[in-house]
């Protein structure tokens, strides 16, 4: 028989490692040990810490939120920019600010904690929101982070004066011939009087413009925001809705929340506090607020129950994940990470899931209880807006998949929490932050953990389907912090600790040194590659290979196997 040609023979290797796409092929062999290898790392001063990362799409460069400064760096982590922030002389009792007026509490130097850092691509600015002042913004040039505006004169301007990185959220919607909106989710640190939980405010072209953050809809009666009721506070001392993740998609704005509330234990007739996660929505074009609605999410596996929200991603299904969970493949998935319990926000327990919401889904069990209040089935069940036993009104009207609320029936909660899918669960090293996306076909998520390492993941359905095929340790000491992100060209990924930031090859490819080893990997970025008499030459490095031998093939970025005749090279 005449032999394989070796072209064929490459051809063969890899599209044997792309059929894998069925579930029923998924490989099985462990997962290498994690390995201590060197990445590209940037460190900042010792006194500081990081706190917030955003990339950007269009140039790939990285802006870093940290104590007192914010940085602009490189794709591979070198300073371009470096803008200071603080500190400052200050106190947190000073509302408002000592900037505006005179303040009578003892000021001290205090640092500005990055709260919150956005790119506003539609005027090619930063968005920088810290912790002095009551929670000041500040609008950046992305170019050179030149100060372009600082609005700090109307209480408008104060999102909040929590001292925490992670308790605030932004997510701007965009217009092609308006304005753009920012969503605002924030802690309010037990002064409601002071800040909205949740509002939505003018972007408004002119950094320096007086409107810049103010309300996109105000009068003497409604505005376009959410407080929490001064009376929530004699029930529950230390309330406040903890914002961990948020996004927009089709119509609505999402912010993903955990809650303290007060609940009675089976049996019992006393109440002790939990917290709950809950998933929030808004319809875009919502100027008073009435389509808000929350549900309580939250996951559960061989009969343990996983409540405490850590971090949360939105990303598609993809080809092979789709099939398996009766969906389409551009259908809008959150991946998320919750910890065991529900009693603990601060002192998580290790015992952590990774699981799926499919959003259609919990948008669907949103339209069924809007449909029900307007039956007039029920109450608006909102616990800590002080609506819990407020009967829900008949009206005769249609809701549809976009409905956005009347001035009546709103806010509304649901009560039956939505269950995400378990697809992969760790019980000794807490999972503390997720990204995902699509490569050819499957879907891939991106962990991080207390002890700093990353856990790369193939999830090709729920149940047993889900393969974690690397762990990496990237940063130490650990955690992880929650906010990851990609690389323009998704090829590298940025991973954050307190102390460090690093940059993680998304694919590993060049690590397996047998075709079994790659290939039973489960990693679907690489393919093997059996070379007869020829030379490989690959887009990102370039692999020489002597007469007759073989290597790892990395297939990112529709990259492929170059194989040419060595009598032509």
């Amino acid at each position: 028989m005449k032999a394989m040609p070796w072209n064929w023979t490459c051809l063969l290797s890899h599209l044997l490692m792309v059929g894998m796409g069925s579930s029923t092929l998924l490989p099985r062999q462990p997962p290498p040990p994690s390995q201590k290898r060197s990445f590209i790392t940037f460190r900042g001063e010792p006194a500081e810490g990081f706190n917030h990362l955003v990339v950007d799409e269009r140039t790939g460069h990285i802006y870093l939120g940290a104590v007192n400064r914010i940085y602009k760096l490189s794709s591979d982590l070198k300073v371009l920019v470096t803008h200071q922030t603080g500190p400052d002389e200050d106190n947190p009792k000073c509302y408002p600010p000592r900037i505006v007026q005179t303040c009578h509490e003892p000021l001290t130097t205090t640092n500005n904690v990055n709260k919150m850092l956005l790119i506003d691509y539609k005027e090619n600015r930063l968005i920088a929101c810290g912790s002095l002042y009551q929670g000041i913004c500040k609008l950046l040039r992305l170019e050179d982070l030149f100060k372009l505006g600082e609005p700090f004169h109307k209480k408008e301007h104060y999102l909040s004066g929590v001292n925490e990185s992670g308790s605030v959220f932004g997510v701007i919607v965009s217009y092609s011939n308006l304005d753009d909106k920012l969503f605002i989710a924030t802690a309010v640190d037990g002064k409601p009087e002071y800040f909205p939980t949740i509002s939505s405010r003018k972007l408004t072209k002119n950094s320096e413009a007086d409107g810049m953050f103010a309300y996109v809809f105000h009068d003497e009666f409604v505005a376009s925001m959410i407080k929490i009721p001064s009376d929530t506070f004699t029930v529950i001392p230390d309330f406040d809705i903890y914002y961990v993740y948020g996004f927009s998609s089709g119509n609505f704005v999402y912010f993903l929340t955990l809650q303290p509330e007060m609940v009675s234990p089976p049996g019992s007739t006393t109440k002790e506090q939990v917290y709950t996660s809950k998933l929030v929505r808004l319809c875009k074009e919502d100027t008073a607020f009435n389509s808000y609605v929350e549900v309580p999410i939250g996951c559960e596996r061989s009969g343990v129950e996983y409540r405490l929200l850590q971090a949360a991603y939105l990303s598609k299904a993809g080809a092979v994940l789709a099939r398996t969970l009766g969906v389409r493949p551009e259908d809008d998935l959150l991946f998320t990470v919750f910890s065991k319990g529900q009693k603990r926000k601060m002192k998580s327990l290790d015992e952590s899931a990774l699981c799926i919401f499919i959003l259609k889904q919990i948008n669907d069990r949103i339209k069924e209880r809007l449909q029900s209040c307007y039956r007039g089935e029920g109450t608006l069940d909102l616990a800590w807006l002080k609506v819990k036993d407020i009967p829900c009104s008949s009206a005769l009207l249609t809701i549809d998949d976009n409905f956005c609320g009347l001035d009546m029936n709103a806010p509304l909660g649901v009560s039956e929490m939505v269950r995400g899918i378990p697809v992969f669960t760790e019980d000794r090293d807490r999972m503390t932050s997720v990204i995902a996306y699509v490569y050819k076909n499957h879907s891939l998520a991106f962990v991080g953990t207390k002890s700093g390492k990353l856990k790369k993941i193939r999830v090709d359905g729920p149940k047993d389907n889900a393969l974690q095929y690397e762990t990496v340790q990237v940063v130490d000491p650990g955690p992880v912090l929650r906010d990851m992100a990609f690389s323009k060209d998704h090829e590298q990924l940025y991973i954050m600790s307190e102390r460090q930031l690093t940059r993680v090859p998304v694919e590993s490819c060049g690590q397996y040194r047998s075709c079994s080893e790659c290939l039973g990997s489960g990693d679907p970025h690489c393919g093997w590659c059996v070379l007869h008499n020829a030379k490989e030459q690959q887009k990102k490095r370039n692999w020489t290979f002597s007469q007759g031998s073989h290597g790892p093939l990395d297939h990112m970025r529709d990259t492929y196997c170059l194989c040419s005749d060595s009598t032509s090279t």
